[in-house]
């Protein structure tokens, strides 16, 4: 037996860190062999209200995980949420299934991809039937359940499905084939994956379709929200402001403007994210921006803002585009701003231009939504 007092203690995979307010014993056998592979007969966490039992664990020399027999685990995680859950092998499988879980650093993963986060050293199926999952401090979803396969510390396929409280759906699948992977998620409550993005602040409503192609290291996504709202984005309110369009940065700090679709597409490879294109459509104001992001570095955007009453103006007046682009009296065709922002994400700088002509591109793309709708 280990008795733990003051000592640092975390199980990464299972999001368990000791508390230094208790004492923490941990009661094990077993051995290791000649190739300094490690065999747990048995192991239990007692702390407190904690407690975590295994069985028939095996550990590889760099410590992952070959295999766990049984796990039997009520603990109060690293977020201050109840876990209690049972998870048993059988042949490759493991089946989680308990009254509640906290998903935040699964999903986490599973949207991200991080693959430095790998625990286990073999291909493995994880089976999930969970009556309450939390997903963050104020959303919980429902009857998760389905299965995710794992080889070469990849996930290579999976399908989960689950409810929200407000009889909204989560559909989430992951398909390989020939070394390419397609995942899709479909949300008709976005709110709870939007709110992962710190950057955004009072979202509201939202359906939310994600659609993504990994080949290699390099992934192609469209993301996909409709009928949201927002409240608070700080780089649009800065624009907003120095645009002169206070109005509207009135609205946006305000009761929030809404938008009735936004559609990114953008590439990663690595840790940097390359957006092709970013455009949002809404009743006040529409936004087209290309540009990219080196994760934790820099951030560079540039696009064009329009209110969208010249947008009106100008679609409906078609074909005669070109006196209303350019205008009959003096600042008659200013349409909006031609924005830059750039910097480290904790210092953006942004810049503004007035525009007297909307690019073709700008109004391609909103002619295209105007017609779908």
């Amino acid at each position: 037996m280990i008795k733990l007092d003051k000592d640092p203690f975390i199980i990464n995979f299972l999001n368990f860190k000791k508390d230094q307010n208790y004492e923490t014993k941990i009661e094990f056998n077993g051995y290791r062999d000649a190739t300094k592979k490690i065999f747990l007969n048995s192991i239990r966490l007692d702390e407190n209200k904690n407690t975590i039992e295994a069985k028939n664990i095996q550990l590889s020399s760099n410590f992952k995980i070959k295999s766990i027999k049984n796990i039997d685990a009520d603990y109060i995680d690293i977020q201050d949420q109840q876990n209690i859950f049972n998870i048993k092998k059988t042949n490759d499988k493991y089946v989680l299934q308990g009254s509640s879980f906290n998903g935040d650093s699964l999903l986490e993963n599973i949207l991200v991809g991080d693959e430095s986060k790998d625990y286990f050293n073999e291909d493995f199926e994880l089976i999930l039937k969970i009556k309450n999952v939390r997903l963050d401090s104020e959303f919980n979803l429902k009857n998760l359940s389905g299965n995710l396969k794992f080889k070469k510390k990849r996930l290579f396929e999976g399908n989960l499905k689950g409810d929200f409280t407000n009889q909204k759906k989560m559909k989430f699948t992951v398909i390989t084939k020939d070394n390419e992977t397609i995942t899709t998620l479909f949300l008709d409550f976005a709110q709870p994956i939007v709110k992962k993005y710190k950057f955004i602040k009072g979202f509201d409503d939202g359906i939310l379709d994600f659609y993504s192609v990994k080949d290699g290291d390099v992934s192609n996504s469209t993301l996909k929200i409709y009928d949201f709202k927002l409240k608070e984005l700080p780089t649009l309110t800065k624009l907003l402001t120095l645009a002169s369009l206070q109005g509207i940065a009135d609205i946006l700090s305000g009761e929030g403007i809404r938008f009735d679709e936004f559609e990114m597409n953008f590439e990663n490879k690595e840790k940097l994210m390359t957006i092709n294109e970013i455009y949002a459509i809404g009743p006040a104001i529409s936004v087209l921006m290309n540009g990219y992001v080196e994760k934790d570095k820099l951030i560079s955007l540039r696009g064009t803002l329009v209110p969208a009453t010249t947008i009106n103006k100008a679609i409906g007046t078609i074909p005669v585009l070109g006196k209303i682009l350019v205008g009959s009296k003096t600042g008659e065709g200013v349409f909006g701003v031609s924005f830059k922002v750039k910097g480290p994400p904790k210092n953006l700088e942004t810049s503004v231009n007035p525009i007297k002509t909307l690019t073709p591109r700008f109004i391609t793309r909103t002619l295209e939504k105007i017609k779908k709708n």
